[in-house]
């Protein structure tokens, strides 16, 4: 049987930048991934003309890049935008833990707790808790990502900065990964701001470099059963 991942992301677009050269390479591996998002990334926003349509267009980028990637299973869930610290965690974690008893997975990879967007540490602490330690559990390892505009923009606690600890080399995937940015074409922002082709980039260049790589992705490894 293929082994299975599952990415809990806030947002469409949060899960390829933060994780899409690593899980294309477990893909190559002939492993399983599955996506969960929890809102459209979008109706937050002032003055949003046609939100209905740029929803649509919005999680059809997420399946176009899904596929450049080899996500086979997308679930799109309707939670409120930049709003989910007016949910009740319960019901977050009750979502997660449907789509993990449904497909079992061995790796999960969601937001960091140090990001500034708050549906990024909801998310977090969300699955946290679906993960808690139990006996036999089918969750080996949990991944903690870093994603452009939101990680490295959390100035207020230097306590909370990212600090990776684990690093995986994507230099067969980088190629995959800035191809499935590409899908998102709505979203992407012009050089220098971080939410861009280049900035992805970069940030590839700068986590390889850190460990000898000539591209990576970082992560903060929270726990790893073996």
């Amino acid at each position: 049987m293929k082994k299975n991942i599952l990415i809990v992301a806030a947002h469409p677009d949060d899960e390829v930048f933060g994780c899409a050269g690593t899980v294309a390479k477990l893909i190559k591996k002939k492993w399983n991934a599955h996506l969960l998002f929890f809102t459209d990334g979008i109706s937050a926003r002032k003055k949003i003309k046609n939100l209905e349509f740029k929803v649509k267009k919005r999680r059809s980028a997420a399946l176009k890049s899904s596929k450049v990637i080899g996500i086979k299973n997308v679930k799109f869930l309707s939670f409120p935008d930049n709003g989910l610290d007016k949910v009740k965690l319960i019901e977050i974690i009750k979502e997660i833990e449907t789509y993990m008893d449904r497909f079992k997975p061995e790796i999960i990879f969601t937001h960091s707790n140090t990001d500034l967007n708050i549906d990024h540490e909801i998310v977090n602490r969300a699955v946290i808790t679906a993960t808690r330690p139990q006996p036999n559990s089918y969750v080996k390892k949990i991944l903690l990502f870093e994603t452009l505009s939101s990680t490295e923009w959390n100035f207020s606690n230097k306590k909370l900065n990212f600090k990776p600890n684990y690093f995986v080399d994507i230099k067969d995937t980088i190629k995959i990964k800035i191809k499935a940015i590409k899908a998102y074409k709505s979203e992407l922002r012009k050089w220098p701001h971080p939410r861009s082709v280049n900035g992805a980039k970069i940030l590839a260049n700068y986590r390889g470099q850190s460990v000898g790589l000539k591209f990576a992705e970082a992560f903060f490894l929270l726990r790893e059963n073996s």
